[in-house]
């Protein structure tokens, strides 16, 4: 699937565009020098000017940006009482990395993720991993088949809606570190779940008109 939203709240605040050049005075000076003729313009008019010529061209390039439109659908979801072996098999049949965990009620309370598995069995890394069980001397004593998802899951979920923009998605990025977030309908649902490496192809200028 793929994407639709109006301005969020954050939209009101230039906190999640790219960041803008800094403009010093020399760099207005000088720019205002090769343009042929005489410029009634101060340098703080001219840094308005180019304030507002940046909202609007990321506006132009980004606002198509939904997570509706980059979400990949009919994603399963994990019980908080599913037992971390049965887990492990539903996430490498789904292809992901990280699949979000639903109540009973259908709401999010939390994600599990790969990463919360090698954090169970005291690894920093899958190859760490292997390597101690390559040399023998990896003794997991911690069972899977006895400790359920909500013991072992990254709680609470950060996630979006599905009319989210790009200034949202982007700030649900960095205020974690893992590959995804789930999306949620307009019933706080879990609908789709978002990659952070599409959202990152999404966001690429050279992928846009």
């Amino acid at each position: 699937m793929k994407s639709p939203n109006d301005e969020n709240a954050a939209a009101g605040s230039g906190e999640q565009d790219p960041p803008e050049l800094e403009l010093c005075d020399e760099d207005i000076l000088d720019a205002m020098r090769h343009i042929p003729g005489y410029l009634d313009i101060s340098t703080e008019d001219f840094r308005a000017v180019y304030h507002l010529a940046h909202r609007h061209a990321v506006e132009r390039l980004f606002g198509r940006i939904r997570a509706r439109g980059l979400m990949h659908a009919g994603i399963p979801s994990l019980a908080p009482d599913m037992m971390l072996d049965e887990a492990a098999r539903a996430l490498v049949r789904s292809g992901y990395k990280s699949l979000p965990v639903v109540d009973g009620q259908g709401n999010v309370v939390g994600m599990l993720t790969e990463t919360d598995f090698l954090r169970r069995l005291q690894a920093d890394q899958f190859l760490e991993l292997l390597l101690r069980l390559i040399d023998d001397s990896c003794e997991v004593t911690h069972r899977c088949h006895e400790t359920p998802v909500s013991a072992a899951m990254t709680a609470p979920a950060i996630s979006v809606g599905i009319d989210a923009g790009f200034r949202e998605i982007m700030a649900a990025f960095r205020r974690h570190p893992g590959r995804s977030v789930p999306v949620l309908d307009e019933h706080g649902r879990v609908c789709g779940l978002l990659l952070r490496k599409d959202f990152l192809a999404a966001f690429s200028l050279a992928e846009l008109p």
